[in-house]
């Protein structure tokens, strides 16, 4: 029986090949999307996360028969554990193949590791913070992924079980058919809001979102929004800096729709055309040497069905006032402007059930589930 070596990443050069095991794991999958490389490289190097100025990590390869077989990281988020009173390390960036013995090596390695640091559980997939992918996928194997979630293969979670490992929290993503025009209740709604309680919808310029401070305040208004979701840790301004210039700086602004009470942003709504067939054109997640070109008729040219909802938020205290109205119908009449014809959610806990409960009025399906593991240690 040939024995399975963990080796952590210590160079660059071995940080490039744990980023690459994905793209040579998943070749010829007709649902997996390549991430981008260069997103991929810039969050785990230290130097261009500013999540390291509350997690540590440690990244570790399996190499089996001279042949690198899997992949993991291993995270602390202090921030995290502090705000959710725990000792928890993550794992994230977690591949292998259909073997065993190499799931459990990587997994016991992350356990052992968050051990020594005095850690009493584990849980995952979990990245940074809650912007990077979360869960692994247990339901909707055959439908093509996105950029913004983690695929895996359906044994994936066969070892998690074998290893002991529990439910800790579930998301489940919908398809969303964009209607013609917008579905009476949404324009009723809308109307009233408008009239009952002033608010408004407000399209940002370029620079208002990156010169003048508002990219920011979306961002902290994320922090409010999701502050009670499963894990997640407050935001920092580097961290929001850096989401700033990773996704507004590059946003077709009327594809972004904020929500005002007077001058006081309540609500926003960040949503991209879906790159998932461009990227699946790139070589391995590059924008060289033709990569750049697929991408670019997606965000300049909008060459694609189907658009991505990545962030909505409005505060609580707006919910019952109906803000999530004025979001959609202004979403819904610029996604008919460019097109689009489908709409994919991004994750949303299965217990929230005033978020899912707002597609009642479209047409909709769920069409995959992902799970974070836990366990004792």
């Amino acid at each position: 029986m040939s024995k399975i070596e963990i080796i952590p990443v210590t160079s660059r050069k071995e940080l490039k090949q744990f980023v690459q095991f994905f793209y040579d794991l998943y070749r010829g999958n007709d649902y997996a999307v390549p991430y981008l490389f260069s997103d991929e490289m810039s969050t785990l190097e230290h130097d261009g996360n500013p999540s390291f100025e509350c997690c540590e990590a440690e990244y570790f390869m399996a190499i089996k028969d001279g042949k690198m077989v899997g992949r993991v990281a291993a995270i602390i988020n202090h921030r995290a554990n502090e705000r959710w009173d725990r000792k928890q390390v993550r794992f994230s960036w977690f591949d292998f193949v259909d073997d065993p013995e190499v799931s459990a090596a990587l997994l016991k390695t992350v356990e052992d590791w968050g051990l020594a640091k005095g850690m009493t559980e584990i849980a995952g997939p979990i990245g940074f913070i809650d912007t990077d992918r979360e869960g692994m996928l247990i339901e909707g194997f055959d439908e093509l992924s996105t950029m913004y979630i983690n695929y895996n293969y359906p044994y994936y979670p066969q070892h998690m079980e074998q290893r002991g490992y529990e439910k800790a929290n579930d998301w489940v993503e919908l398809r969303v058919k964009v209607p013609e025009v917008v579905p009476d209740k949404f324009a009723k709604i809308t109307e009233m809001v408008r009239k009952r309680y002033g608010l408004r919808v407000h399209k940002f310029s370029r620079k208002e979102l990156v010169q003048d401070g508002w990219g920011e305040r979306i961002f902290d208004l994320l922090n409010e929004t999701y502050k009670n979701l499963y894990g997640f840790s407050q935001l920092s301004d580097h961290q929001i800096d850096k989401l700033v210039n990773d996704y507004i700086k590059l946003a077709d602004l009327n594809l972004v729709t904020g929500i005002m009470d007077g001058d006081k942003l309540v609500g926003f709504g960040v949503t991209f055309p879906s790159f998932s067939k461009a990227l699946r054109k790139t070589r391995d997640g590059r924008f060289l040497p033709f990569g750049w070109w697929h991408l670019l008729k997606i965000l300049k040219w909008h060459k694609t069905d189907t658009v991505d909802l990545l962030l909505i938020g409005v505060l609580p205290e707006y919910r019952s006032k109906g803000a999530n109205a004025l979001i959609f119908d202004d979403l819904i009449r610029q996604f008919r402007s460019y097109g689009f014809d489908w709409a994919i959610t991004g994750p949303q806990m299965e217990t929230n059930e005033g978020v899912l409960s707002q597609w009642q009025y479209l047409e909709s399906e769920q069409i995959r589930r992902h799970r974070c593991y836990k366990k004792d240690l």
